[in-house]
Protein backbone atom coordinates (compact mmCIF):
# COMPACT_ATOMS: atom_id res chain seq x y z
CA UNK A 1 0.00 0.00 0.00
CA UNK A 2 1.16 3.52 -0.66
CA UNK A 3 2.00 5.84 2.20
CA UNK A 4 -0.40 8.42 0.79
CA UNK A 5 -3.30 6.00 1.27
CA UNK A 6 -2.15 5.14 4.79
CA UNK A 7 -2.04 8.83 5.74
CA UNK A 8 -5.57 9.42 4.39
CA UNK A 9 -7.10 6.19 5.74
CA UNK A 10 -8.05 7.56 9.20
CA UNK A 11 -9.79 10.56 7.66
CA UNK A 12 -11.65 8.39 5.15
CA UNK A 13 -12.72 6.02 7.93
CA UNK A 14 -13.99 8.94 10.00
CA UNK A 15 -16.01 10.31 7.08
CA UNK A 16 -17.56 6.90 6.44
CA UNK A 17 -18.42 6.49 10.12
CA UNK A 18 -20.02 9.94 10.22
CA UNK A 19 -22.10 9.22 7.12
CA UNK A 20 -23.35 5.93 8.60
CA UNK A 21 -24.18 7.67 11.88
CA UNK A 22 -26.07 10.43 10.06
CA UNK A 23 -27.94 7.91 7.91
CA UNK A 24 -28.99 5.83 10.89
CA UNK A 25 -30.04 8.92 12.84
CA UNK A 26 -32.10 10.08 9.87
CA UNK A 27 -33.73 6.67 9.59
CA UNK A 28 -34.55 6.72 13.29
CA UNK A 29 -36.16 10.17 12.96
CA UNK A 30 -38.19 9.30 9.85
CA UNK A 31 -40.86 7.11 11.51
CA UNK A 32 -41.25 9.58 14.38
CA UNK A 33 -42.33 12.41 12.08
CA UNK A 34 -45.51 10.79 10.71
CA UNK A 35 -46.47 9.71 14.20
CA UNK A 36 -46.13 13.28 15.41
CA UNK A 37 -48.30 14.50 12.54
CA UNK A 38 -50.99 11.93 13.18
CA UNK A 39 -50.99 12.78 16.89
CA UNK A 40 -51.44 16.46 16.08
CA UNK A 41 -54.46 15.91 13.83
CA UNK A 42 -56.85 14.60 16.51
CA UNK A 43 -55.92 17.50 18.79
CA UNK A 44 -56.82 19.96 16.04
CA UNK A 45 -60.22 18.31 15.53
CA UNK A 46 -61.01 18.24 19.25
CA UNK A 47 -60.59 21.23 21.52
CA UNK A 48 -58.90 24.30 20.10
CA UNK A 49 -55.23 24.58 20.92
CA UNK A 50 -54.08 27.67 22.76
CA UNK A 51 -52.76 30.48 20.58
CA UNK A 52 -49.01 31.03 20.64
CA UNK A 53 -47.86 33.43 23.30
CA UNK A 54 -47.77 37.06 22.23
CA UNK A 55 -44.34 38.27 21.27
CA UNK A 56 -42.99 40.91 23.65
CA UNK A 57 -40.43 43.46 22.56
CA UNK A 58 -37.93 44.41 25.27
CA UNK A 59 -37.31 48.07 26.02
CA UNK A 60 -34.43 49.60 24.09
CA UNK A 61 -31.10 49.81 25.91
CA UNK A 62 -28.96 53.01 25.71
CA UNK A 63 -26.55 51.52 23.15
CA UNK A 64 -29.54 50.51 21.00
CA UNK A 65 -30.95 54.05 21.18
CA UNK A 66 -27.54 55.41 20.15
CA UNK A 67 -27.44 52.98 17.20
CA UNK A 68 -31.00 54.00 16.22
CA UNK A 69 -29.78 57.61 15.91
CA UNK A 70 -27.18 56.47 13.33
CA UNK A 71 -29.59 54.49 11.13
CA UNK A 72 -30.13 55.79 7.59
CA UNK A 73 -33.90 56.36 7.46
CA UNK A 74 -36.07 56.81 4.40
CA UNK A 75 -36.72 55.14 1.08
CA UNK A 76 -33.99 53.06 -0.58
CA UNK A 77 -33.55 52.32 -4.27
CA UNK A 78 -32.21 48.79 -4.71
CA UNK A 79 -31.08 46.48 -7.47
CA UNK A 80 -33.63 45.26 -10.02
CA UNK A 81 -35.81 48.35 -9.38
CA UNK A 82 -36.83 47.14 -5.92
CA UNK A 83 -37.38 49.42 -2.94
CA UNK A 84 -36.97 49.23 0.82
CA UNK A 85 -38.33 51.75 3.31
CA UNK A 86 -36.74 52.25 6.74
CA UNK A 87 -38.64 54.26 9.37
CA UNK A 88 -38.53 54.74 13.11
CA UNK A 89 -41.05 52.47 14.78
CA UNK A 90 -43.96 54.55 16.07
CA UNK A 91 -44.92 51.77 18.47
CA UNK A 92 -41.50 50.83 19.93
CA UNK A 93 -38.98 53.51 20.84
CA UNK A 94 -35.44 52.65 19.73
CA UNK A 95 -36.65 50.16 17.10
CA UNK A 96 -36.91 50.41 13.32
CA UNK A 97 -39.59 49.30 10.86
CA UNK A 98 -38.24 47.91 7.58
CA UNK A 99 -40.59 47.29 4.64
CA UNK A 100 -39.81 45.51 1.39
CA UNK A 101 -42.65 44.65 -0.93
CA UNK A 102 -45.53 43.24 1.09
CA UNK A 103 -43.30 42.22 4.00
CA UNK A 104 -42.47 44.30 7.07
CA UNK A 105 -40.13 43.63 9.98
CA UNK A 106 -39.55 45.22 13.35
CA UNK A 107 -35.79 45.49 13.78
CA UNK A 108 -33.38 46.26 16.58
CA UNK A 109 -30.48 48.55 15.58
CA UNK A 110 -27.02 47.38 16.64
CA UNK A 111 -23.75 49.25 16.06
CA UNK A 112 -21.02 46.82 15.03
CA UNK A 113 -17.33 47.14 15.85
CA UNK A 114 -16.63 47.97 12.18
CA UNK A 115 -18.98 50.95 12.17
CA UNK A 116 -21.70 49.22 10.18
CA UNK A 117 -25.25 49.37 11.48
CA UNK A 118 -27.03 46.03 11.77
CA UNK A 119 -30.80 46.03 11.89
CA UNK A 120 -31.69 42.68 13.46
CA UNK A 121 -35.23 41.34 13.09
CA UNK A 122 -36.69 40.80 16.57
CA UNK A 123 -38.02 37.42 15.40
CA UNK A 124 -34.61 36.32 14.04
CA UNK A 125 -35.68 36.02 10.40
CA UNK A 126 -33.97 38.91 8.63
CA UNK A 127 -31.03 41.27 8.92
CA UNK A 128 -30.33 44.59 7.22
CA UNK A 129 -26.73 45.76 7.07
CA UNK A 130 -26.06 49.46 6.48
CA UNK A 131 -22.61 50.74 5.49
CA UNK A 132 -21.69 54.13 4.04
CA UNK A 133 -21.93 53.04 0.41
CA UNK A 134 -24.90 50.64 0.41
CA UNK A 135 -27.30 48.48 2.40
CA UNK A 136 -28.54 44.95 1.95
CA UNK A 137 -31.42 42.93 3.35
CA UNK A 138 -30.71 39.29 4.18
CA UNK A 139 -32.77 36.29 5.22
CA UNK A 140 -30.64 34.80 7.99
CA UNK A 141 -32.64 31.55 8.17
CA UNK A 142 -32.08 30.64 4.51
CA UNK A 143 -28.73 32.50 4.31
CA UNK A 144 -29.80 34.36 1.16
CA UNK A 145 -29.95 37.98 0.13
CA UNK A 146 -33.45 39.35 -0.18
CA UNK A 147 -32.24 42.52 -1.89
CA UNK A 148 -28.84 44.16 -2.38
CA UNK A 149 -27.29 47.44 -3.53
CA UNK A 150 -29.84 49.53 -1.67
CA UNK A 151 -28.96 53.22 -1.43
CA UNK A 152 -30.82 56.02 0.36
CA UNK A 153 -30.38 59.79 -0.03
CA UNK A 154 -27.87 60.05 2.86
CA UNK A 155 -25.76 57.25 1.39
CA UNK A 156 -25.78 58.98 -2.03
CA UNK A 157 -24.41 62.12 -0.33
CA UNK A 158 -21.69 60.09 1.41
CA UNK A 159 -20.73 58.38 -1.87
CA UNK A 160 -20.47 61.77 -3.64
CA UNK A 161 -18.34 63.16 -0.79
CA UNK A 162 -16.03 60.14 -0.93
CA UNK A 163 -15.62 60.51 -4.71
CA UNK A 164 -14.85 64.22 -4.34
CA UNK A 165 -12.30 63.52 -1.59
CA UNK A 166 -10.66 60.83 -3.72
CA UNK A 167 -10.46 63.15 -6.72
CA UNK A 168 -8.97 65.90 -4.53
CA UNK A 169 -6.42 63.49 -3.07
CA UNK A 170 -5.40 62.31 -6.52
CA UNK A 171 -5.07 65.90 -7.75
CA UNK A 172 -3.08 67.08 -4.71
CA UNK A 173 0.27 65.43 -5.66
CA UNK A 174 0.03 66.83 -9.18
CA UNK A 175 -0.70 70.31 -7.84
CA UNK A 176 2.12 70.05 -5.28
CA UNK A 177 4.57 68.89 -7.94
CA UNK A 178 3.51 71.70 -10.26
CA UNK A 179 3.90 74.30 -7.50
CA UNK A 180 7.25 72.84 -6.46
CA UNK A 181 8.45 72.96 -10.07
CA UNK A 182 7.54 76.65 -10.48
CA UNK A 183 9.02 77.50 -7.08
CA UNK A 184 12.37 75.92 -7.99
CA UNK A 185 12.35 77.66 -11.36
CA UNK A 186 11.83 81.12 -9.81
CA UNK A 187 15.37 81.47 -8.37
CA UNK A 188 16.79 80.81 -11.84
CA UNK A 189 14.73 83.62 -13.29
CA UNK A 190 16.05 86.24 -10.85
Amino acid sequence: MSTRFLRCAPAVAALIACSFAAASAGAADAPAKPAAKSAAKPAAKGKSTPAPAAFTVPDAQPDQVKAAELVFYGPYDCEFQQTVNVTQSPKYSGYVDVKHGAKAWLMKPVLSSTGAIRLEDVRGETLMVQIASKSMLLNVKSAQRIVDDCVCAKQREMIAEAKAAKAAAEAAPVKAATEAGTASAQPLLK
